[in-house]
């Protein structure tokens, strides 16, 4: 036990002190935001959908790769319908503008920017099936189900959340995973290198956002509590609950469960801001959650791998 509680610490541990290194430069002023802005883009449309097709590139269209990735998808649509009903339960006495941010914080998780580092980290790759597929099923729910959330009925739009680039990335590995298309080792090692700049750069991002918020106003304010204690721990525990009676493999349970653990998703902040709601508050439960992560994801992941028989 105390071995595992190492191996998940300490990835997890190695992940802040990325963020660490973006903190700290964006005090000193060496990280703007217009920065920020251009490699979160860089993120989204380069490495994201870099590290999805790559992903599906090491993989063989095999009866049980087919039936993973349908596993895969099936787990993730269906954890996600979940969550959304029953935090449609919750903040029901919440301001308008208000009540969609707590409701999108609760559902959405930092899936690409904390969940793809943690898993590679923990799981040693294993897992990344549900992981990537996860990014396509994401995207798809916030700029639907998430828009709806906060901007209302006049801010949906299915054309966003079809023609999105994890979306998009995900057909393109799906294209090329199915026909079997062969595709040149420089391409290979190109598609692989952009996807391995997720981790640090996603943790240099993170931890450049987090240094913009006060952190003494994150402790008046209970409703960031609230929401982190929902996405850190209620939506872990039923997500283990639901997928326990199933008996998945092991490394897409432990995969479905962290990526339910990670803290609340940077685009709620973003989202916020486009849409000009409250982002302040927006931006402080993507701090607060993402500091509390680093005790709740190994709680979490040793339960899920202790539940599953690991």
């Amino acid at each position: 036990m105390w071995h595992e509680i190492q191996v998940v610490g300490g990835s997890v541990l190695t992940l802040f002190l990325m963020m660490a290194v973006g903190f700290f430069m964006a005090k000193r002023g060496m990280l703007t935001q217009q920065t920020l802005s251009q490699m979160s883009t860089l993120l989204l449309y380069v490495v994201a959908p870099a590290i999805i097709i790559d992903t599906f590139l090491q993989q063989q269209p095999t009866p049980d790769t087919l039936r993973e990735l349908l596993i895969a998808a099936g787990v993730m649509v269906g954890t996600y319908v979940l969550n959304m009903v029953l935090v449609q339960l919750c903040f029901r006495r919440s301001a308008e503008g208000v009540q969609g941010i707590l409701r999108f914080a609760s559902i959405y998780g930092n899936t690409g920017f904390m969940g793809i580092p943690l898993i590679l980290a923990v799981l040693q790759g294993e897992g990344m099936l549900l992981t990537v597929t996860s990014l396509a099923v994401f995207n798809i729910c916030v700029w639907t189900h998430g828009m709806l959330l906060i901007g209302g009925k006049d801010e949906v739009s299915v054309k966003k959340g079809l023609l999105n680039p994890g979306v998009v990335g995900f057909g393109l590995a799906i294209l090329l995973f199915l026909l079997q298309v062969p595709v040149p080792d420089p391409v290979m090692e190109a598609v692989g290198y952009l996807g391995s700049l997720n981790t640090p750069l996603a943790m240099v991002i993170i931890g450049a956002q987090m240094a913009a918020v006060s952190l003494p106003s994150l402790l008046k304010d209970g409703r960031l509590y609230l929401v982190s204690a929902l996405k850190l721990l209620v939506v872990p525990l039923i997500t283990m609950a639901v997928l326990l009676p199933f008996h998945l493999a092991q490394p897409t349970f432990l995969a479905a469960v962290i990526l339910a653990g990670c803290p609340v998703a940077g685009i709620t902040s973003l989202f916020a801001q486009k849409l000009g709601k409250d982002a302040p508050l927006a931006a402080k439960l993507v701090t607060l959650s993402t500091l509390l992560c680093i005790l709740t994801l190994p709680v979490v992941t040793l339960a899920a791998r202790a539940l599953c028989g690991g």
